[in-house]
């Protein structure tokens, strides 16, 4: 089995994700198992809905219904205490056999927010050092940390061209 918790996928009812998540969280601490089960999540987002009556209301709505995100590390005892939880059908994958998130999954999903350290401000000359414009030196016009995006403007064929990276695909000069 694996030593490094991961995340997995769990599938529930309809409705259940949020007692599904409440009763793992009684269940890991009755057992002690905090050092298996590490985080449970409900993905949710904030959504300004506007009612017939032409009011604003902000509704937090869940991204994923019907499922809920563990980090553990998959052992036998794990893998029972959160299938056997009431409302949870099963982990996703073939035949309920668990299958971890990928690193890239997780990043996509924002699951976990990895902070970038940056050595550069805007107004600052960069080098390119991933994707198609590898190689190329660019100065940053924008920068939001939040989104892990800036904007550099290129010099391509006499012309300055504007281009969305993500915040480790440049470096200072």
């Amino acid at each position: 089995m694996a030593d490094e918790a991961r995340w997995y996928v769990v599938h529930t009812y309809s409705g259940y994700e949020n007692k599904v998540a409440s009763n793992l969280e009684k269940t890991v601490e009755n057992r002690q198992l905090q050092e298996l089960i590490q985080e449970i999540r409900v993905p949710t987002e904030t959504v300004t809905e506007i009612t017939e009556a032409g009011k604003r209301k902000e509704v937090e709505r869940k991204i994923f219904p019907g499922y809920v995100i563990v980090k553990m590390i998959m052992t036998d005892e794990s893998w029972y205490a959160v299938r056997n939880i009431r409302g949870c059908t099963g982990f996703v994958g073939p035949s309920s056999k668990p299958v971890p998130l990928t690193e890239e999954e997780v990043a996509r999903l924002g699951i976990e927010k990895r902070s970038i350290e940056v050595s550069y401000q805007v107004g600052d000359s960069v080098n390119i050092v991933d994707g198609p414009l590898e190689g190329f030196i660019g100065v940053v016009e924008e920068m939001d940390v939040e989104k892990n995006r800036i904007r550099v403007v290129v010099s391509m064929f006499g012309r300055d061209t504007p281009v969305e990276l993500e915040l480790d695909q440049a470096e200072p000069v």
